[in-house]
């Protein structure tokens, strides 16, 4: 078989053409595994590139001289702004991909945030500029993360999906533990040694090569447009095999305008999930974001207390004495990330169960009860680090069985657009929690001894946020896994 799928003909397209629903019921190939490398590749870089801030963020504001008080509000303002990126990056991402295809949008998001974290860590002085590039990378980020969501999708067959969703993040989401024991090594050693961090994020570059020359086009996109001949052509690539997709093309809906690919999921055969999803991703969103974004920071808050006075021990300079020092804090983090990973995997094995429905309001109602335990024993560093483990575990497990029902819930020419459009509304909604965090922190901070910290309320609010979608999920959402996107569209 030619490694170009569109090279001569060879003895596989001499044979018989078989119908078939592209990859549906046929086995996955090594080409295959080969493309879900490639994203497991770029998933690495990207992820990097989008914790490396947490992890780092109070070393940051140590190096620029901030305040407590003023490094709340600028780590509220750098959020905001990189979560409208990603809100940007979720709407246009599927537009894009939707327009120019799978392949070029995966290549320009890799490109994009491999550039912006290097200029991330420049030694310029200037919050504007930080924040500008900070946004840039939460637009290629969330970019490749809708394109590739549903590229897996349109690639894998049907019996499997789940599966290889789960499994390629992962191995790609290795990188946040990865980056968080980089982040434990170097950050400590100087106070501008978090710039490196950013500049590590550069080398996701490689990743744009790779895909570049190796990665193939989706032949679903191929075909909704018109190009079937290219579509069969990377499908007998991939599979070895001789395929007739001109069945399948007669399924394809034509083309719509953006707008109308908007207002059709709120007419009444989209509707139902439409608001189901958008009720999921607004409610358990900010509550996954606000824990790997805060969690770092609001460590690094809690203070030890005199046991004589209740008040918060100082040493001779007269600055308070944190419980969790940067390091034991980096060590922490550590630790909460390797539940990433360990929830893609998680997510691979429970995703196409229970019709997909059911292990995602497992997943969520797993994570209030860790975020409830994680706020009421904050400064045990066992239970702390425990929680927050099985925490990640279980977001990072719903967030990307979510991914895949999301996915499934709309037809080819509305998907990445669709996609798009609820992960958009979900970062949006990221951006003005922002906002809300320090009315929170204000108005129901705990206490540790007589002294104000604020652990306590963030995670019962997230605890919250996490369960109120669930019995909405198991009444009115739908059975997807294991069906033929068609079937289901």
């Amino acid at each position: 078989m030619s490694s170009n799928p569109h090279a001569a003909p060879d003895a596989t397209t001499a044979a018989p053409k078989r119908i078939n629903n592209y990859f549906d019921g046929l086995p996955v190939t090594g080409m295959h595994k080969v493309i879900f490398f490639i994203i497991m590749l770029a998933y690495f870089f990207e992820q990097m590139d989008n914790w490396n801030f947490g992890f780092i963020a109070p070393a940051i504001f140590k190096s620029w001289g901030l305040s407590p008080e003023d490094s709340v509000q600028a780590m509220a303002h750098i959020i905001f702004w990189y979560f409208i990126g990603m809100t940007s990056g979720g709407f246009l991402g599927g537009v894009i991909s939707d327009f120019i295809g799978r392949r070029k949008t995966f290549l320009i998001a890799i490109l994009l945030f491999s550039v912006c974290s290097v200029i991330n860590g420049l030694p310029i002085d200037s919050l504007p500029l930080f924040i500008a590039a900070r946004a840039f990378t939460g637009f290629g980020v969330f970019c490749l993360m809708v394109c590739s969501q549903a590229y897996i999708a349109e690639m894998a067959p049907a019996e499997s999906r789940g599966k290889w969703q789960g499994l390629v993040a992962a191995i790609g989401f290795c990188a946040v533990p990865f980056i968080a024991f980089l982040c434990r090594i170097i950050v400590p050693t100087s106070p501008e040694a978090w710039r490196w961090i950013f500049y590590f994020g550069g080398t996701g570059i490689a990743a744009f090569f790779i895909a570049y020359k190796y990665l193939l086009e989706s032949p679903r996109w191929l075909v909704s447009r018109g190009r079937i001949e290219e579509a069969e052509a990377v499908v007998r690539h991939i599979t070895g095999q001789n395929i007739d997709l001109s069945e399948a093309a007669r399924n394809v809906t034509p083309r719509i305008k953006v707008t109308e690919v908007l207002t059709g999921m709120f007419t009444s055969k989209y509707i139902g999930r439409t608001l189901l999803l958008l009720l999921v991703f607004v409610c358990v969103t900010p509550a996954g974001f606000t824990f790997t974004s805060w969690t770092g920071k609001l460590l690094a808050t809690i203070p030890v207390i005199d046991p004589a006075t209740g008040l918060a021990m100082t040493d001779a300079a007269g600055e308070q004495v944190m419980l969790y020092d940067q390091a034991t804090m980096l060590t922490i983090m550590t630790i909460i990330s390797c539940g990433v990973p360990a929830g893609c995997y998680l997510a691979s094995l429970i995703s196409d169960k229970g019709g997909r429905k059911l292990p995602l309001a497992l997943m969520y109602v797993l994570a209030a009860v860790m975020a409830l335990l994680f706020a009421q024993f904050s400064t045990h560093f066992a239970i702390v680090a425990l929680c927050g483990f099985l925490l990640s575990m279980f977001n990072m497990a719903g967030g990307f069985i979510l991914f895949s029902y999301t996915a499934e819930s709309y037809p080819t020419h509305m998907r990445n657009t669709a996609t798009g459009a609820h992960n958009g509304i979900a970062r949006l909604s990221v951006s003005g929690f922002q906002y809300v965090i320090p009315l929170i922190l204000a108005a129901f901070g705990g206490t540790v001894g007589l002294v104000n910290y604020d652990i306590p309320a963030i995670f019962t609010t997230c605890a919250v946020m996490f369960l109120l979608p669930v019995p909405f999920a198991l009444l009115f959402g739908r059975r997807t896994g294991g069906k033929s996107l068609e079937d289901i569209s």
